[in-house]
């Protein structure tokens, strides 16, 4: 967790700034509520695909109970009545959480081979 909740910090601010400097939702609070929901909710489910497992879980297969979870976590939180998230907001947040999930696998990578774990 000193890994993986400083990247999350980080992640949770730069949403923000994509919020509220890009498509300025001050004014707009569904709008900044359903965004950073919807970005916390993604990355927050896929990164229990990457910390399952010491591997690199790009080559490794979840089981079908996680994966089933994890579909019905993010059906669930896209059908709670939240505002439409335009294209282009959905289309920045995207990375953002993408590439938290690579940090937070290298900060597991890295924390294996400091404490040398298999």
């Amino acid at each position: 967790m000193m890994i993986i909740d400083p990247i999350s910090s980080i992640d949770e601010l730069l949403t923000f700034g994509v919020l509220l400097l890009l498509f300025d939702a001050s004014t707009n609070a569904p709008l900044f509520r359903s965004g950073w929901f919807v970005e916390s909710l993604a990355k927050q489910t896929l990164v229990v695909f990457v910390i399952r497992t010491a591997k690199n879980p790009f080559k490794s297969r979840p089981s079908r109970p996680l994966r089933i979870g994890v579909v019905a976590v993010s059906l669930a939180g896209a059908v709670l009545g939240f505002t439409s998230i335009p294209l282009p907001l959905l289309g920045a947040i995207s990375p953002l959480a993408a590439t938290c999930l690579f940090l937070v696998q290298a900060g597991k990578t890295r924390f294996y081979r400091r404490h040398a774990l298999p």
